[in-house]
């Protein structure tokens, strides 16, 4: 429960009371995600050379009194344990003893923290501290351990210590152990039925068992949500009369807005703004999208959509796919695929990748995010002979590299859409893909059912969803060319209506 509250605590509510009738099925890749966290934790258990005490294959009204008896007998490691405190439950994967107690951990197919990079080392997952802080309360309250401690094993084979007590972040001031108990008392509240909670739209909802239910809830609620990057959180802050997107369309925003600031904390007048505007234009969506600031793209006689495909899981980038278009030739879809999951497979797509590029040098290339980027450049730090990360930075510094994105679509433009995804945008303008389940998650499901099977169907699935996909970034971009084409044509009326005759 405590893990389901930190991505939606409405999903918590309707686990507990909700009808299972209007339940949707789990969704393959939910499945996958499970199937591969049991593989790595039992992997990571073979591949143990410590001695320790396996419990996972008790059945469970056994374990509990197993596990209380190996902590008792000072165990030095135990594995698949269940302990409780009152009406508290939790089935650490480890307890290990130390010199204070026992310490719980828990085994993650994860990385230990998240927002790593080269100038941080990243901070503790908010749903991995709360779930080891009941492990760790548990152990408290039983008189098992007196300190605060927890760790992860994960994905990169590290250990990864959790002390309780220290934030969770430099910018976040609270404990994760302030966190913990803040988030029990939450749940707690909505298991007694004191503590209601309402669904809001995020980007975990298409994972979720619940997500066409609530769907159909944030929709007929009009809800606050559906304005793009308006999460829950913020939709918190806004006053009761502002409770739609048909509020907001309507709200005066000057009397919101004071010396460049909002009454809404957290909010700044230039955001709000802008989820204004979009909360109009959902209203009003007859004139379409429009820019907020001027927009130049580069022009060549040959344009590349960009578009990768990788299995986090493993950290491999097994395909890099690109749509060519050249004035007065048929388009033209390039994939580069490693065939293998090997770093040798995936250097050799990396690298023939790499040189597509370098053979169109006044090319525009475009792609959706900052993924492609991202991803390219840990790739040149892992096979510095193919591409030195300095090239790959300055590659994608060019002009003719475009983030549609983050440089025209989220910052310079208002979409009368509920997400600003290249899924919701292109289907917007009519674009359909090929595959009934399109989605990124779903292709890292069909890249683990090819690499099981072979199959060479699933890998052509594949390869259409990624050819689907850089086309949907061709449409998104000729869409905001003809916006652009548009609103130049208009300005230009205004200035001719506007000049005085002589």
């Amino acid at each position: 429960m405590l893990y389901s509250y930190t991505t939606c605590p409405h999903r918590v509510l309707l686990d507990l009371f909700g009808d299972p009738a209007l339940r949707d099925e789990v969704s393959p890749f939910v499945e996958l995600l499970w199937e591969r966290g049991h593989r790595f934790e039992e992997e990571t258990i073979r591949a143990l050379e410590l001695p320790f005490l396996n419990l996972r294959g008790i059945p469970r009204d056994e374990r509990e009194e197993a596990t209380l008896q190996a902590l008792h007998d000072g165990v030095d490691l135990i594995y698949g344990g269940r302990i409780t405190h009152e009406r508290l439950v939790g089935e650490p994967d480890l307890l290990r003893r130390t010199g204070a107690g026992y310490e719980p951990g828990d085994i993650k197919s994860g990385a230990g923290v998240e927002g790593a990079s080269e100038a941080s080392d990243g901070k503790p997952k908010r749903h991995y501290a709360v779930q080891l802080a009941l492990y760790a309360d548990i152990l408290r309250r039983e008189g098992l351990a007196e300190s605060k401690r927890a760790f992860v094993w994960d994905v990169h084979g590290e250990e990864v210590a959790y002390d309780l007590d220290e934030p969770r972040g430099l910018r976040i001031k609270a404990s994760m152990w302030d966190e913990y108990t803040e988030v029990l008392a939450e749940v707690d509240g909505i298991v007694r039925r004191e503590t209601t909670t309402r669904p809001g739209l995020i980007s975990a909802c298409s994972l979720c068992h619940w997500r066409s239910h609530c769907q159909r809830e944030i929709v007929d609620a009009d809800d606050l949500t559906l304005i793009p990057e308006l999460g829950r959180s913020a939709r918190d802050k806004f006053p009761q009369t502002i409770a739609t997107v048909s509020d907001l369309a309507a709200t005066d925003l000057q009397s919101m807005i004071s010396g460049g600031k909002t009454e809404i904390p957290g909010i700044g007048e230039k955001t709000l703004r802008k989820l204004h505007a979009r909360a109009v234009l959902q209203k009003r969506p007859t004139g379409g999208a429009y820019f907020t600031e001027e927009v130049r793209l580069p022009k060549a006689a040959t344009e590349l959509f960009f578009d990768i495909e990788t299995d986090p899981f493993r950290g491999l980038c097994y395909l890099h796919g690109f749509l060519e278009r050249t004035q007065g030739t048929p388009e033209r879809y390039v994939a580069f695929f490693a065939d293998e999951v090997t770093d040798s497979a995936e250097r050799a797509a990396f690298a023939e990748a790499w040189e597509y590029v370098q053979t169109y040098a006044t090319a525009i290339v475009y792609y959706y995010s900052p993924y492609e980027r991202t991803i390219w450049k840990q790739l040149a730090r892992r096979f510095p002979e193919v591409a030195p990360e300095d090239e790959v930075t300055a590659l994608f510094a060019e002009d003719r590299f475009v983030d549609l994105y983050t440089d025209v679509v989220r910052s310079r433009m208002i979409w009368p859409t509920t997400s600003l995804s290249l899924k919701v945008l292109a289907t917007s303008l009519s674009f359909r893909w090929r595959d009934t389940d399109p989605s990124g998650a779903a292709s890292i499901q069909w890249f683990h059912e090819w690499i099981e099977s072979g199959d060479p169907a699933v890998r052509q699935r594949i390869l259409d969803y990624n050819e689907d996909d850089c086309r949907a970034t061709r449409v998104l971009l000729d869409a905001i060319k003809r916006i652009a084409d548009r609103e130049d044509a208009q300005s230009a009326r205004s200035n001719t209506a506007s000049t005085p005759r002589t």
